[in-house]
């Protein structure tokens, strides 16, 4: 179930954290598994100024779907035929080095019909993406005077924003400023100015006064009602919930196994649920003998083996019966509490919230409500 009204109070909740700066609202890899499609689509109706992919080909997607919100294609343009549905698309690419820069503007002269809009990515200490620190300056400005290129935007991103102490932080974010004021000292216009992720997005109040003014932000995690940060909290509802039917149940003695490789044993006579869902439907294999699940009323342990296709619960005498719908993680009802929040079923098999959202399995059917 992907409950839509959660979406857009979630997105009302970025836009409070935000004071007045745009929001951009991260819809890559599937909106975290959500269905980009329709998640698009209530973002940009809730008043997104616009909205991140990871490719050109996600944003594309969203385009032929009929999504007409500005898009920002976040690995940019990496060859000529992904230059050209951009201009095409009329996506904004993110720049990271001279080759896809050299890509864009070939594409823009090939198209014509003036500039085409951009942002550049500064490395200021993720080190992953973006345009090295030292090199930024000259990059940057060469972008702004490049005639097939208009420079719309200059982002950051930060690695450790979800952390208690946000020292490392407040060094990105001082990096970027002086980055920023060296460009206006040129006469250089940074158009939009973004660092400030969901764990960012989070702390934006204790780093009052830190970086450069920021006019935007990211949120991704955040808007899917996740806590992007154990150590600061956002109002969030869950937009997701992983739910999944009893479709078998048995009667197991002390000591009998239960599940591949006897990992489980009976430490008395119970009774195990057997779920319809598996590994090849997203729940992690580290939930073996870990993880629980919410059924009838209370949560109850994951005996052995997550397997492909099924998950076996130690339920003792609880009243359970086949056919009775078992919470992975999330709400019971569409508008409840999360019942098992995300972030405890990613904890208990020793992941991230991130991945049990993204890696839910195609087979899985996603009911969107409250469109």
């Amino acid at each position: 179930m992907i409950d839509l009204a959660a979406l857009r109070a979630n997105f009302a909740e970025a836009t409070r954290l935000a004071g007045g700066r745009r929001v951009i609202g991260v819809v890559k890899a599937d909106a975290y598994g959500h269905g980009a499609g329709p998640v698009a689509r209530a973002l940009a109706a809730a008043g997104a100024h616009a909205l991140a992919t990871w490719s050109v080909g996600e944003a594309v997607a969203l385009r032929d779907s009929g999504v007409g919100t500005p898009l920002l294609v976040l690995a940019g343009a990496r060859d000529v035929h992904e230059a050209d549905e951009a201009v095409a698309r009329d996506l904004t690419a993110v720049l990271h080095d001279g080759d896809g820069r050299a890509e864009l503007a070939a594409a823009a002269r090939r198209r014509g019909g003036g500039p085409v809009p951009v942002h550049v990515e500064v490395d200021t200490g993720m080190r992953r993406m973006g345009v090295p620190l030292a090199e930024a300056l000259a990059f940057t400005a060469g972008v702004a005077a490049d005639p097939a290129l208009a420079l719309a935007g200059v982002m950051t991103h930060l690695a450790r924003a979800d952390e208690l102490d946000l020292g490392p932080t407040r060094d990105q974010l001082r990096a970027f400023a002086d980055l920023l004021a060296a460009l206006r000292r040129r006469g250089v216009a940074p158009g939009w100015i973004h660092a400030a992720n969901s764990a960012g997005l989070v702390a934006l109040g204790e780093l009052a006064g830190e970086g450069p003014p920021q006019d935007t932000v990211r949120p991704g995690l955040l808007l899917y009602g996740a806590q992007p940060s154990s150590e600061r909290r956002a109002a969030l509802r869950p937009v997701m919930s992983l739910r999944a039917p009893v479709i078998a149940l048995r009667r197991v003695r002390r000591g009998d196994a239960v599940g591949y490789a006897a990992l489980y044993r009976a430490a008395s006579d119970t009774r195990i649920a057997t779920l319809g869902l598996g590994y090849a439907d997203g729940v992690p294999i580290g939930a073996s003998g870990r993880g629980s699940v919410w059924l009838a009323g209370a949560r109850r342990p994951i005996a052995g083996r997550v397997s492909m296709d099924y998950l076996t619960v130690e339920v003792g005498d609880a009243a359970v019966r086949i056919g009775d719908p078992a919470v992975i993680f999330g709400s019971e009802a569409p508008g409840g509490p999360a019942v098992l929040p995300v972030e405890d079923a990613a904890a208990s098999a020793g992941t991230l919230s991130y991945e049990l959202l993204v890696r839910v399995g195609a087979r899985v059917r996603r009911e969107h409500i409250g469109v």
